[in-house]
């Protein structure tokens, strides 16, 4: 049976040395200085043999390899393995930063419904521009399947309970409140905001749910 390599997780470089590249995680990557390692980042702070990645069927495993400047999980430093989770922001000593992504699968946008306007989003590198210029740095896992929720829907009011189940899973969602959902929408609007304070791209419809107002550029 033929394996599509955007079945498997990846990782994406953010800030760093790195930034931009991409590793698909279908076998162990270690991180480090040295240059026999997976992924070699030419930095100092950097610890010849500094972190690894392995791939488990109950997902894939960041742990430290006792680096000198330790590996931090979404700005926590490890204390011993961890698995990670969709949107997960890995960083390596204080160097170099990266995203992990479940898959890779999704359309990128440029063949997904060929949607236009000020507000850009590529779904392949979690991207998100406004106004032509890229949001740095990237949106946070929450931050980005709200955005996404409705971009997928421009135009459209989505349900507020719809928009909780969505960013924060079915599981959790009984226990989300309607104060925890502003406090994150008025969050993405100060990041927004700080690209394009002209437009309000989020918009409250009361009684109803919320929207996107996507101009054209």
């Amino acid at each position: 049976m033929d394996v599509n390599l955007e079945d498997y997780p990846i990782l994406v470089a953010q800030e760093g040395p790195l930034k931009g590249e991409r590793w698909y995680l279908d076998h162990t990557l270690v991180l480090g200085r040295d240059p026999s390692c997976d992924i070699s980042i030419p930095d100092r702070q950097i610890s010849r043999y500094h972190a690894r990645l392995t791939p488990t069927p109950e997902g894939v495993i960041l742990e430290d390899m006792g680096s000198k400047n330790g590996t931090h999980c979404n700005g926590d430093k490890l204390t011993g393995p961890v698995v990670l989770q969709d949107g997960d922001m890995v960083q390596i000593a204080l160097a170099q930063q990266f995203m992990f992504l479940i898959s890779d699968a999704t359309m990128p946008l440029a063949e997904n419904g060929g949607r236009t306007g000020r507000l850009m989003i590529d779904l392949r590198s979690r991207r998100v521009l406004v106004a032509q210029q890229q949001l740095v740095p990237p949106l946070s896992a929450q931050q980005f399947r709200l955005l996404w929720t409705l971009y997928e829907q421009q135009g459209e009011v989505v349900p507020r309970p719809d928009l909780i189940v969505t960013v924060w899973g079915e599981e959790q969602a009984a226990g989300v409140s309607d104060q925890a959902l502003d406090a994150l929408i008025r969050r993405l609007r100060d990041r927004l905001a700080a690209y394009d304070p002209t437009h309000q791209y989020i918009v409250t419809v009361r009684g109803h749910g919320v929207r996107l107002d996507n101009p054209a550029e």
